[in-house]
Order: structure tokens, then sequence, then C-alpha cells
């Protein structure tokens, strides 16, 4: 059994500058938890599933995003959820929680996966600082982030499965939002 995750992850440019923070924070603040995956905007929270059957979760899934048509989401802005976590704000139309919860009942039906408190209330972010940053800097790196800001735009034509292997989590598999 593998843990595996699914999620939005940006292109280059939003990547490079969500990797940039991340890095200043681990330079700074030594954070580095953020580091342990690319900067994505997740659709469903880290499941357990029989690596065995990574095959067929990978042809499931295709089929289910091919259902779905490409659509744009903004990052906009600087949050936190309380003094644990900093995240780029996420503007969207209703087509983002739209996938995020009809993905939910394709878990849990398709893939026999509980559908946890995460996955009825969605607030859709990208995390820059996890709750490893020492409670001591966190008013001074929120200070830092907040200023530094985080904009970006991009249409998302893709939804990427990713793998816990050795701490850290991969992308290891793109499913194309086709419309059809």
């Amino acid at each position: 059994m593998m843990k595996y995750f699914l999620a939005i992850v940006p292109d280059e440019g939003i990547q490079a500058d969500a990797l940039a923070i991340k890095q200043e924070v681990l330079e700074k603040y030594n954070a580095k938890h953020a580091l342990k995956s690319p900067a994505h905007v997740t659709l469903k929270m880290p499941f357990v599933y029989s690596e065995k059957k990574e095959g067929k979760l990978a042809e499931l899934l295709m089929a289910f995003f091919a259902g779905f048509k490409s659509f744009p989401i903004e990052f906009k802005g600087i949050g936190r959820f309380g003094k644990r976590i900093m995240y780029a704000r996420v503007r969207h139309g209703e087509e983002l929680p739209t996938l995020q919860q009809s993905l939910g009942q394709f878990c849990k039906v398709e893939l026999k996966q509980v559908q946890e408190l995460s996955d009825k209330a969605y607030t859709p972010h990208m995390t820059l600082v996890y709750s490893d940053l020492k409670d001591r800097y966190f008013d001074e790196c929120w200070s830092m982030v907040k200023a530094k800001g985080f904009y970006g735009k991009m249409e998302v034509k893709k939804v990427a499965l990713l793998k816990k292997i050795n701490y850290r989590w991969y992308v290891i598999k793109e499913f194309n939002l086709e419309g059809k």
C-alpha cells in the first residue's frame, strides 16, 4: 500500500515563484516541509491505495478526468490557516469546486475511499509554508511572505496523480481535462 493524492500542479513559471518563497523560508527559518512536494492545489487529500493496482487507478482516473473541460484559475494574494500554514489564495469559478466535489464522490464510489472532512470543507489554496515553521518565527515569516504576495494565472488543462516515495511527493501521472 502506498500514499497518493490528486492535485493541480501549476506550470514552471508559477512553480518557480512558489519554489523561491519556499527556498527563502528554508534559508531564513529552517522550515523545509513545503519543499517535499511540488507547488499544487489539492483536489483529493492523501489516500492509501494498493501499488499493485496503480495501473487500474490511472485508467479509472483518466476516464473520470476526460469528462471535464479545462478552466482558468488565478493566484492572488496570501492567506493563512491560523499559525500553521501560509498559502497562495486561489480565485476560481464554479468549475474548480464542481470538479473537486465530483472527484470526492468518484473516489468514494469507485475507489472505495472514505470521504474526509477536508473533502467536504474544500478551501482551494497552494501551500507555501507548512506547520514545521517554529512558532517564534511565524509572525516575522508571515510579514515577509505577505509583503511578497503571490500572483499568477493559469489554465487548468490537467490533473496530476502524486505518489509518496521516500518521504517526498512526485507526479507519477497526469490526466488531461478533455471535456468529452
